[in-house]
C-alpha cells in the first residue's frame, strides 16, 4: 500500500514542472459586430475593439484567415456580405483569434 501511495506521490511530483510549461499562443477576443473594422482584401488589416472605451486594435490579416459564420469556413468576401445584413450590429457578437507571436489574426467568427 505504501508503495503504491510512494509511486502516485512520485508521479504527481514529476507532472507538475510539465504542467508549468503551458505558454500562451492565442488571444481571442469576443467583440460587438459594431466594434470591427473588416478588411477590403485577404491581405489587408482588421481593426477591433476589445472594449466599449478602448482604442481600435488593428491586425494583420492574410490569405490563412479564416472566415467563419456558424462554424462554416466562408470566403472574406461572403463574410463581409453576411455581417453587412446584420440589422443590430451593436448586438451580435465576433471572436477574433489573435496569433501573438506572428501579430497576426488567424480567425474571424460570428454566429448569426
Amino acid at each position: 500500500m505504501k508503495l503504491r501511495l510512494f509511486i502516485a506521490a512520485l508521479t504527481l511530483g514529476l507532472a507538475l514542472p510539465v504542467a508549468a510549461d503551458f505558454v500562451t499562443i492565442q488571444q481571442a477576443y469576443e467583440v460587438a459586430l459594431s466594434d470591427v473594422r473588416l478588411p477590403q482584401s485577404e491581405s489587408g488589416t482588421i481593426a477591433y475593439k476589445t472594449c466599449a472605451t478602448c482604442s481600435y486594435e488593428t491586425r494583420q490579416i492574410d490569405a490563412s484567415t479564416r472566415w467563419l459564420i456558424d462554424g462554416k469556413a466562408v470566403p472574406l468576401k461572403t463574410f463581409r456580405e453576411a455581417v453587412r445584413r446584420v440589422t443590430e450590429p451593436g448586438k451580435e457578437a465576433v471572436t477574433v483569434l489573435h496569433h501573438l507571436e506572428t501579430n497576426r489574426v488567424t480567425q474571424v467568427s460570428v454566429y448569426l
